[in-house]
């Protein structure tokens, strides 16, 4: 098979993913989202229809799952379930639908919340930058051109902040390393270590940002529009920020110490 990381003959990156968004497999996690899945997957298909779908829900109460089934059933080639059975974190999820993508082969993998705050419509510069030689895109709302829209003026703050500490604490030059809509090559995923992931909330996408900078691979931010959720309640609590707190804590200084040749990588 050819590596998605071979470049044409003139030297430039090959295209990985299609205009259409063929190549990639779009993962969405799911918990009691019924009402908003369905808006969210019909406009990305209107902006990219040839991408794949896999919802990934975790045995929500309020039947997200069934219509999940339902949307796949009426675009089997394009929309796929897995039904976990308990709710027991993002990360988690997110490692599951990444091994299922993963397995089937696809040459990009992309994050994407199901609350309608990552605009399907702006995927497309995510898929750009890959396709111009990125190996993970994150969609940054803290760079120039990136936007926040309807978001309470706390939960920016404290967003803000835990970006400025991660940076600053593990030296990582990501302005957005919390971000949640990000495409990676697959080739990223089966270098960083999967199954030693161990973060499974907030800090998740800290962790697979700093080890694909920490593995030498080519991270970029594109700017995005976040906007806050209309339907439904966000997931966010004080035990994933505490969770987030602590391990970048312990990244940056197990970092440090192997600087100084204290330690050892893992």
């Amino acid at each position: 098979m050819t590596s998605e990381n071979d470049s044409t003959s003139g030297g430039a990156p090959r295209q990985v993913v299609e205009a259409d968004g063929a190549g990639a497999l779009v993962v969405v996690p799911t918990f009691n989202e019924r009402d908003n899945l369905p808006l969210i997957i019909d406009r990305l298909h209107t902006a990219l229809p040839g991408i794949h779908v896999l919802v990934v829900d975790d045995s929500s109460p309020d039947g997200t799952g069934d219509v999940a089934d339902e949307l796949a059933a009426a675009s089997p080639s394009t929309i796929h379930v897995m039904h976990r059975v308990e709710k027991d974190g993002l990360g988690r999820a997110y490692l599951a639908g990444f091994a299922w993508g993963l397995d089937r082969d696809y040459r990009v993998i992309i994050e994407m919340d199901a609350d309608g705050s990552h605009a399907p419509e702006q995927l497309h510069r995510l898929l750009d930058a890959v396709n111009d030689g990125a190996d993970l895109a994150i969609g940054s709302r803290y760079v120039p051109g990136g936007k926040l829209v309807n978001w309470p003026k706390r939960r920016e703050f404290l967003s803000r902040g835990a970006n400025t500490y991660a940076r600053l604490a593990l030296g990582a030059k990501v302005h957005d390393i919390t971000a949640g809509f990000r495409a990676y090559r697959r080739i990223v995923l089966e270098k960083i270590e999967l199954d030693t992931v161990e973060s499974a909330g907030y800090c998740f996408q800290i962790d697979l940002a700093w080890r694909s900078v920490r593995a030498g691979f080519d991270v970029r931010e594109v700017p995005i529009t976040f906007t806050e959720r209309e339907v439904g309640e966000s997931k966010m609590s004080g035990g994933v920020m505490t969770e987030a707190f602590t391990m970048v804590a312990r990244w940056g200084i197990q970092s440090r110490l192997e600087r100084l040749g204290i330690g050892r990588s893992t």
